[in-house]
């Protein structure tokens, strides 16, 4: 006995010296994780493809109300799927995710997955924020786009390493900007969404773009809504737990969600497809719409290039200029999550060294154009953290939604989850038609998950130090 004593694993030092965030420094749901999430979702390159797709009419070729549809089940698939979870974890442990979720992947494996990985990814969405940010300034100031994104990319780096703070006020009005251009937006164009024609859409489509594969099915709509609004969802729903420990009960964390997830989803991609289809409802804004946006990155169905179609060209420049600066915060935040990680899970390392070369590549994806590509990129993100997510919430359950505690070295029942959930998430990358391959990643995750912890593939729970061990109960 005293042998096996010795032998039992000890806690790592970033879990021992953990704090919980406690009850008294707390705040409601809509002082801090609804307004948090909200921000995410009014970032532009997140709406405006909601209605885009490589197929004539994309997401509204069956219709404004199919898509409407599919943008409602992909918002309650983020919120009850790939949040929920993660933030109750946060709200009753108060630990931060790479924290909790050593109980899903081990004290030694969570190092890794969700921490390291969580600041990896964040670079890929420091390269998207950059390249469309760097298009809409080029518009404006006299300096090649591609200088602006190694500007851009430096620049957001910095104040994330550095200066967060400096952002944080701004950071909470910015937003705005973002829709009010989708109010306008829909205000100029909500006349024409009665004389919407599907059919209509998808013949223009094919004029202007006649290299298109067949427009979607029913299923096809909903799979490619799916994958575009889960697939950039992954991160901030595991991320749920950071937001969760701020959280005081679980209504906040249901409210949290459900308005800052849900109800802002609906509104920021909905009104974005119904622009879509109100421009396409108006004949004069349908024709230019053909002539000016069939060449444009994201053609004629992104709602951004149909913003100097309805506001004029001069106007739309200065209106694409305000949502690239009210972007900006979005690219220190990647980059300070980013830090944040490195810091923990590299400590040795300077973050100097560490996020420069994350920077580096977040500009050379965003240089090459490959940032440019957002749903092959939201879909990695998804293969990323779809299992992840469904591994912890299976997790979550099978401990009687608690945190269960750490788990001894690299848990294989949290790694093995992952690593197939991964495979068939990616599989669309790779030629291989998978539809709504986040949300089969989640399932594929999560099933495995529970296979693996009943055929006894878990690792044993560690002891906590007494600071942490109420919050297993």
């Amino acid at each position: 006995m005293n042998n096996q004593n010795q032998q039992q694993p000890s806690l790592p030092g970033y879990i021992a010296n953990a704090t919980p965030n406690p009850k008294d420094k707390r705040a409601p749901w809509y002082k801090n994780t609804a307004p948090a999430y909200a921000g995410i979702f009014l970032w532009f390159v997140f709406w405006q493809d909601a209605a885009n797709g490589n197929a004539p009419g994309g997401t509204l070729s069956q219709g404004i109300g199919l898509a409407l549809f599919g943008i409602v089940l992909a918002a309650l698939i983020c919120h009850f799927l790939f949040y929920l979870v993660p933030g109750m974890l946060g709200m009753k442990t108060g630990l931060p995710l790479y924290i909790v979720g050593t109980s899903t992947f081990g004290a030694q494996g969570g190092f890794i997955m969700p921490g390291f990985l969580m600041g990896v990814l964040q670079f890929g969405w420091l390269g998207v924020n950059t390249y469309f940010s760097s298009l809409a300034l080029a518009a404006i100031i006299p300096i090649p786009a591609k200088i602006i994104m190694v500007i851009w990319g430096v620049l957001a780096a910095f104040v994330g390493l550095k200066g967060i703070q400096y952002v944080a006020r701004i950071a909470t009005y910015l937003p705005l900007i973002p829709l009010a251009v989708l109010i306008i937006m829909f205000a100029k164009t909500a006349s024409g969404i009665g004389s919407f024609n599907p059919d209509k859409l998808v013949n223009l489509h094919r004029i202007a773009a006649p290299t298109l594969a067949p427009a979607l099915s029913t299923t096809g709509v909903i799979a490619l809504i799916l994958t575009y609004i889960v697939g950039f969802f992954a991160t901030a729903g595991a991320a749920g737990a950071d937001f969760g420990l701020n959280s005081r009960d679980k209504k906040d964390v249901q409210w949290g969600g459900l308005i800052g997830i849900g109800l802002i989803t609906l509104i920021t991609a909905g009104i974005s497809a119904l622009i879509v289809a109100g421009t396409f409802g108006i004949s004069t804004f349908a024709d230019n719409a053909v002539k000016e946006c069939a060449k444009m990155d994201g053609g004629i169905l992104r709602s951004t290039n149909l913003i100097p179609v309805v506001m004029g060209s001069s106007a739309g420049k200065w209106i694409m200029f305000l949502l690239a600066i009210s972007a900006f915060p979005s690219a220190c935040f990647s980059s300070f999550i980013a830090a944040n990680s490195f810091k923990t899970t590299l400590s040795g390392v300077n973050p100097f060294v560490s996020v420069g070369i994350g920077a580096a590549v977040s500009i050379i994806l965003a240089v090459t154009e490959l940032a440019g590509k957002v749903v092959p990129v939201f879909v990695i993100i998804g293969a990323s953290f779809g299992p992840i997510c469904g591994a912890m919430m299976v997790d979550y359950f099978l401990s009687g939604s608690k945190w269960a505690g750490p788990r001894a070295g690299f848990n294989p029942a949290g790694w093995i989850a992952w690593a197939l959930g991964f495979v068939v998430g990616i599989l669309p990358n790779l030629g291989v038609a998978i539809p709504a391959a986040p949300v089969l990643a989640f399932i594929v995750g999560a099933i495995v998950y529970f296979i693996c912890a009943k055929a006894g593939l878990q690792s044993k729970v560690l002891p906590l130090p007494e600071k942490l061990a109420e919050v297993t109960k």
